[in-house]
């Protein structure tokens, strides 16, 4: 039987760089439970730049 998503929600990750482009990934709301900010590689910008959780 599948896991319950309600300890790792699927979050989408949009980039601060204004492109638009998302990450799909999961978090662990005990661990993070505010909004999330990863720096990833932006394949628009051509950059690394901060990806900020939407919810």
């Amino acid at each position: 039987m599948a896991k319950s998503t309600d300890t790792r929600p699927v979050i989408r990750l949009r980039s601060t760089a204004g492109t638009g482009f998302t990450y799909v990934t999961t978090k662990n709301r005990r661990n993070d439970p505010d909004r999330l900010v990863l720096r990833k590689y932006d394949p628009v910008a051509r950059e690394h730049v901060e990806f900020r959780e939407e919810r």
